[in-house]
């Protein structure tokens, strides 16, 4: 093989989409993690792609919409490169209205999504029977329903990227040299590294388990209630997650506190009461200080650059992370937007 243009270490779903992303545009690349793809928290089970609420405009959520807007062709193309589903749908998402004043809430985001989303998707408040039998219970008898929101297999989708870049001839490797220009996607470990650099904390991790059910839901909404993202999936399964434990001392194992989320979301939906728990999972998702992706230029470190910070939305920002990087390594053209900077953090 020739000598890479670009090195990316990690092979997340940052990691894997900067790849992708400068593979598709002619760059020769090589991808290095030694624990191989999807390992960390890019091997989990939820994969909720749903927006923020559209109010407050910001850098942030301007990103995340163009983001979530490109992903529908980007894993189409993804799949039709590599012959591997990611399990995406966009098939929107339910929300209880919890009380009158939630309910004038999100008639007045209904709104400003109409204004900030135009024509691309919409947010709108409609009775819970209108979904029958697959809707949270509403104190309000109102639910949010919204178009924008979608669904994928985070591991799946991994592994959809491994298969597109294979069909290019890039393998994942478990070990290799820098060449080129380098990519540090090393998600939680990576910030750790960088909270060295500073005087100040430039990021951590927080752990979320999720369960994987046997529940065939067929293609419905999304749901979040109680705090609880429940993911009907493609392939026939249903994933419940997450916790947000910023203290712990087993990253990668399961515990009691994933019983508490499966009675809540059971609580939430009995119809999922029986179902076979298929798959109980657990990782550290990596969260920058700012809570936004971290992008740019390594400190000190010239030609190298970092792509971490992926938090919750990780897999709803890749595809702008992966354009707006690709941008930068192969073109020099700086579009990343404020408050997602490395220096952000420091």
């Amino acid at each position: 093989m020739a000598t890479a243009e670009i090195t990316v270490r990690g092979a997340g779903i940052f990691g894997l989409s900067i790849a992708w992303a400068c593979h598709r545009r002619g760059a020769r690349v090589q991808v290095i993690d030694p624990a191989g793809p999807g390992a960390g928290s890019s091997g989990g089970l939820v994969g909720a792609l749903a927006p923020h609420v559209p109010e407050n405009w910001n850098p942030k959520k301007a990103f995340q919409l163009d983001s979530l807007l490109m992903a529908g062709g980007f894993w189409a193309e993804v799949e039709a490169t590599g012959g591997i589903s990611a399990g995406y749908g966009r098939l929107g998402r339910l929300q209880p209205i919890s009380d009158d004043r939630a309910l004038e809430l999100a008639h007045a985001r209904r709104e400003t999504a109409a204004e900030l989303w135009q024509d691309n998707a919409i947010w709108e408040v409609r009775p819970a029977t209108d979904f029958a039998a697959w809707c949270p219970p509403s104190p309000t008898g109102m639910v949010i329903h919204d178009t924008l929101s979608a669904r994928m297999h985070p591991r799946r989708a991994c592994a959809a990227l491994v298969a597109a870049l294979r069909a290019g001839g890039i393998e994942v490797e478990g070990d290799g040299r820098d060449e080129g220009q380098v990519v540090h996607a090393t998600g939680y470990q990576g910030l750790l590294d960088l909270n060295a650099l500073s005087p100040r904390l430039v990021g951590t991790g927080v752990k979320g388990q999720a369960a994987l059910l046997a529940y065939d839901a067929g293609d419905v909404p999304q749901l979040y209630a109680d705090g609880l993202h429940i993911i009907p999936h493609a392939d026939g399964t249903l994933a419940i997650g997450s916790t947000s434990e910023r203290e712990f001392l087993h990253p990668d194992e399961p515990d009691a506190q994933l019983d508490q989320v499966i009675s809540r979301a059971i609580a939430a939906m009995p119809q999922l009461a029986g179902a076979k728990v298929l798959e109980r999972w657990a990782g550290v998702r990596p969260r920058a200080r700012t809570r936004a992706p971290m992008l740019g230029e390594y400190p000190g470190r010239d030609g190298h650059f970092i792509a971490n910070g992926g938090f919750k939305i990780g897999f709803g920002m890749a595809p702008k992370v992966a354009e707006v990087m690709a941008d930068l390594l192969l073109d020099g053209n700086d579009t990343i937007p404020e408050g997602f900077r490395v220096s952000d953090n420091f």
